[in-house]
């Protein structure tokens, strides 16, 4: 059985929005299926957190919108998310819409999961329709699909510590 799963999401039709179904395509290619799977969605759902809960890490890919963060478009983000960083979620409220944090969160609460995730992010610059990436956001992809090589290596590292419920 695969240990990581990647969850690439966003909308394929909004430019820069579908950056993380561009990676999860390069990435397939490139990393074995017997160690990872990945999955595409168009965001993230309560559902999410099951399929999360029989894996040891999880990597989730996204784009930034330009108002998020003062960094500039095509900048990558790897953030770990943290046990401690999960306990406000907006798990309460019934959505079809859910943060990264919020499906470990749930992962944690209904299944008992002790995993290790992080959230990669690529600052986008344009969301309109249509399926090409911004020149900023397609000049960052082989960036974005190097580092979330290197995390998933890392992660699959016997000297990867594993996920522990007090300690990320």
């Amino acid at each position: 059985m695969p240990r990581v799963l990647i969850v690439a999401y966003g909308n394929p039709l909004r430019c820069d929005d579908g950056v993380a179904w561009r990676a999860a395509d390069a990435l397939e290619a490139k990393i074995p299926r017997t160690e990872v799977e990945i999955v595409r969605l168009h965001q993230l759902a309560p559902e999410v957190a099951e399929t999360a809960s029989h894996f040891p890490s999880v990597i989730f890919i996204d784009s930034a919108f330009p108002e998020e963060e003062q960094i500039e478009p095509g900048q990558i983000q790897v953030e770990e998310i943290l046990p401690e960083n999960n306990s406000r979620s907006d798990a309460s409220r019934f959505s079809h819409e859910l943060s990264p944090q919020t499906v470990i969160a749930l992962a944690t609460k209904l299944y008992d999961a002790h995993l290790r995730s992080y959230l990669v992010t690529v600052k986008g610059d344009n969301f309109e329709h249509g399926d090409s990436l911004s020149p900023v956001v397609s000049a960052a992809l082989p960036s974005l699909i190097s580092r979330i090589e290197t995390l998933v290596q890392a992660l699959l590292s016997p000297d990867s510590p594993p996920a522990h419920p007090d300690k990320p």
